[in-house]
């Protein structure tokens, strides 16, 4: 199985950005821990950071064709892009929407995701281990 990850804006400033929020680790971290996971799962990864919404929609087109799923941390694009949200429905991946925080206790803006409805979950608020639970339920880990 071959799980397409992808980082939206911003997190390439992960362990630097308001820690208290988002976490210590850093994307280099957070990336070893994915690999890592993929290998004890028995599944292949490519890992991906982008801040710009087009780099993301030109990512997941990319790959599509790779990918037989799909863990995404949209980050700020989460709560009004439509467009990544066109696009990950176009491609009728299996996704899986991440998010370090619990965007559901944040600011009013925040709890609100357009991305969901074409996700089949969504894993937030438990930092890194968000992201390793994504890849569990993309790898059909109960």
């Amino acid at each position: 199985m071959n799980i397409l990850v992808i980082h939206g804006p911003n997190l390439h400033l992960l362990g630097r950005r308001r820690p208290e929020i988002y976490g210590k680790a850093t994307l280099a971290q957070l990336n070893a821990a994915l690999k890592e996971h993929a290998g004890w799962l028995k599944v292949k990864v490519r890992i991906f950071q982008n801040n710009s919404e087009g780099g993301i929609i030109d990512l997941l087109t990319a790959n599509a064709g790779w990918a037989d799923a799909l863990v995404i941390n949209p980050a700020a694009y989460t709560h009004y892009s439509y467009a990544i949200r066109d696009a990950i429905e176009a491609l009728d991946l299996p996704a899986a929407e991440v998010h370090l925080s619990d965007i559901s206790r944040r600011e009013p803006f925040r709890k609100v995701s357009v991305i969901l409805p074409v996700c089949k979950a969504q894993f937030m608020g438990e930092g890194v281990f968000s992201y390793l639970k994504a890849l569990d339920f993309c790898a059909g880990v109960k």
